[in-house]
């Protein structure tokens, strides 16, 4: 299993809030397969894409699509629909993913700690009055909260709320990036992300990664600018919690579905409790993203892992 020699297409940019983001998560994993020996061609999504690919030889595609267009599985679907191999998941498990509230609810019901949350279409705040919503949210839901889109990435969207008066404008900022929004208990404590990565063998969870943001919100800015986070990697966890941490990140990625490569999110609170609060089918590359340094900090080299997530996908030909 090589993928030397072999033609991967790599589809990044796209027309979402994360088009940055993604142009450069796919320019780095371009150059480690370059680096592994392989033919690299990068694509965008746009009208010409699925002409080019009927036309075109190649051995692979990897999407590296943030936000909607390549996380929510449609593309996924049309992939598999036309018989091309790729990189990820299957459509059913992106979506499963994507959509913030349903992944809790899978990893909740597989008995793992998740914040107390509600989820909330647009129509729900004009059929019943946004104001009288907001009260309601604000005695079912305990404060601090958070206020994010239910489908999204990036941390995009996303506000603190500690008062009943905070929610209104919170709602406009999620509203602005999706069109329901998840209401979240916050969780005090470390961040942590797990990247989970199956070369042939199974899912194995690299080192967890713990994100110390000098602004103290680990958001957009905090994410891709370099030097406005510290990560410590692996993260300062115990070694019993980094197990657990690790055991429930693989239960998750396996409860949702999910192959190839993800990322998966927790607040480890106070007591040493990690609370799962997402599921990324496409996660980050950039050269701040968590995924990349949790595979360093297990030993292992990018191109090296890049190139067998690559070849594997291609000598797996067209998921069934």
């Amino acid at each position: 299993m090589t993928i030397e020699g072999r033609h991967v297409v790599i589809l990044s940019g796209g027309i979402s809030h994360e088009r940055d983001v993604s142009l450069r998560s796919g320019r780095r994993v371009a150059d480690a397969l370059l680096r592994a020996g392989a033919h690299v061609t990068i694509r965008e999504p746009d009208e010409t894409l699925l002409p080019w690919l009927a036309e075109h030889e190649y051995d692979v595609v990897w999407p590296l699509l943030h936000g909607a267009s390549g996380e929510n599985g449609a593309l996924y679907s049309l992939l598999r629909a036309s018989g091309i191999p790729y990189v990820g998941s299957r459509p059913t498990a992106a979506k499963l993913a994507w959509n913030k509230g349903t992944a809790k609810a899978l990893v909740k019901r597989a008995g793992h700690s998740t914040p107390q949350s509600i989820a909330l279409p647009n129509e729900t705040f004009r059929e019943l009055g946004a104001t009288s919503v907001i009260k309601a949210i604000a005695q079912g839901i305990d404060y601090p909260a958070v206020v994010k889109p239910v489908e999204g990435g990036s941390a995009q969207g996303v506000s603190f709320v500690n008062t009943l008066s905070e929610f209104s404008r919170a709602l406009v900022t999620a509203f602005t990036y999706g069109d329901s929004v998840l209401i979240e208990k916050q969780i005090a404590g470390t961040e942590v992300m797990v990247g989970v990565i199956d070369l042939g063998d199974g899912p194995v969870a690299m080192p967890a990664v713990e994100a110390v943001p000098k602004s103290g919100t680990f958001d957009y800015e905090a994410r891709y600018n370099a030097g406005e986070t510290i990560y410590y990697s692996p993260a300062r966890l115990s070694p019993e919690v980094a197990e657990r941490v690790a055991a429930i990140a693989l239960d998750a990625y396996e409860t949702i579905g999910l192959a190839d490569i993800a990322r998966i999110d927790f607040i480890v609170d106070e007591e040493g409790e990690p609370w799962f609060i997402e599921a990324d089918p496409i996660p980050g590359m950039t050269e701040t993203s968590l995924v990349p340094l949790g595979i360093e900090a297990a030993g292992l080299e990018l191109s090296d892992v890049y190139a067998q997530l690559a070849a594997k996908a291609a000598d797996r030909g067209a998921r069934n």
